[in-house]
């Protein structure tokens, strides 16, 4: 791998595929990646160019996280993810660090790569804009003129859970839908019997052939298996949770369609097992019985009591060495941490990885000083932001990732 710019990106003409002189770039921030000892594919480039079309290309912290996510790059490569993005992106020069510049003289200069050179992401942006103005447009309806390529779908996937109405919610339920489809289609490594398979079955084939005296009619084939992840999800429910709460729990129920057998709780000053009042049908009917059964909804919290709750009562029959716990929460508790740091520790021991979804995230300047939040930072895998449907989004990138 030469770090040379991904072909698929730089083939696409539509307004929003990224310009050729950041697709250069993207590819030459690969390549310090790859000289760090982050594994990065040409297919994970392929991810990050078009990420990069879906972000304000002018917000330095969206792209870092869309292409951290877009890459799938391990924790453990965070640290140096992080060094190489400040001395490659925020600076916008586009020169890579001191130490890993090439001899012009033995690598000859890339396509787009001079005009690369001084290009801020500012700069960028507003070419993107300019293309986008440039295009010519069909009015469907959806568009808002006094935004290029802006919609009423895209203002929604930014908007925060806090200011949206129950028409947000009406109108985020079939996004829901669409968004988590593609958990639905993972494939994993392990290969499975398939009559219209890729792969040929040579055991299988010599096999039956034996029925034929020991020739080869047909070749028995298999496919690479369809795998959907398991999850538990923790849903806090009190009332400093209340404004995003609902939002939340449709995306998990649009969720749990997809991954039948998924685990759901909501907890507050006590753990309650959703999972069996969730039912197919209307969302909002199944959300409103949830307000109604669920006790103390909207009212205080005691993370640390109910996740020993679930810890000793639901953890070896809900949670296994390959499974996602997602817990959805603020951090603000009421109780004792020590038992929130030993509840956690055992789930960490247990299950795969624990993703915790922080709303507080998506405001400017957050910082988890919460106690519930100390407490439980040392055994979580991430802490991610999950105010709006674009960090749910990001979230399912972490999920699906085996």
């Amino acid at each position: 791998m030469t770090g040379a710019p991904p072909a698929a990106p730089a083939q696409r003409t539509d307004a929003t595929s990224p310009p050729a002189d950041l697709v250069a770039h993207l590819a030459r921030f690969a390549g310090e990646l790859r000289r760090s000892g982050v594994a990065v594919a040409l297919t994970d480039e392929i991810d990050a160019a078009h990420s990069l079309a879906l972000v304000d290309i002018g917000d330095h912290q969206e792209v870092r996280l869309a292409l951290r996510c877009s890459m799938k790059v391990p924790r453990r490569h965070w640290p140096a993810f992080d060094r190489l993005f400040s001395e490659m992106w925020r600076t916008g020069t586009g020169t890579p660090p001191r130490s890993a510049r090439r001899d012009p003289a033995k690598a000859p200069e890339r396509p787009h790569a001079r005009s690369s050179r001084g290009s801020s992401l500012d700069d960028l942006r507003r070419r993107l804009v300019q293309a986008d103005a440039a295009e010519p447009r069909r009015d469907d309806g959806n568009a808002d003129p006094g935004h290029p390529g802006w919609s009423p779908r895209a203002a929604l996937r930014r908007k925060s859970f806090e200011q949206c109405t129950e028409d947000d919610l009406a109108e985020m339920k079939p996004l829901f839908e669409r968004l988590v489809r593609r958990i639905a289609t993972r494939r994993s490594r392990r290969k499975v019997p398939s009559p219209r398979g890729r792969l040929v079955d040579v055991r299988r084939s010599f096999r039956h052939s034996l029925a034929r005296g020991g020739e080869l009619v047909v070749l028995a084939r298999r496919n690479r298996a369809v795998e959907k992840p398991h999850i538990v999800v923790l849903c806090d429910t009190s009332g400093s949770m209340d404004p995003y709460t609902r939002f939340f729990l449709a995306f998990v129920l649009a969720l749990k369609r997809v991954v039948p057998e998924m685990e759901v709780f909501a907890f507050n000053t006590r753990l309650t097992r959703l999972t069996p009042w969730i039912a197919a049908g209307d969302p909002s009917a199944t959300l409103a019985s949830l307000a109604r059964n669920v006790g103390d909804w909207s009212g205080g919290t005691r993370i640390g009591e109910c996740l020993a709750a679930f810890a000793t009562q639901y953890l070896r029959s809900a949670v296994s060495g390959d499974t996602s716990v997602l817990i959805f929460s603020d951090g603000l508790d009421r109780g004792d941490t020590a038992q929130l740091e030993e509840a956690l520790g055992a789930v960490r021991r247990r299950a795969h990885r624990i993703v915790w979804l922080n709303p507080l995230m998506g405001y400017h300047g957050y910082r988890p000083e919460a106690r519930g939040m100390k407490a439980a930072l040392p055994h979580l895998d991430a802490l991610v932001p999950a105010h709006d449907m674009a960090s749910l989004e990001a979230l399912l990138a972490i999920v699906e990732r085996p």
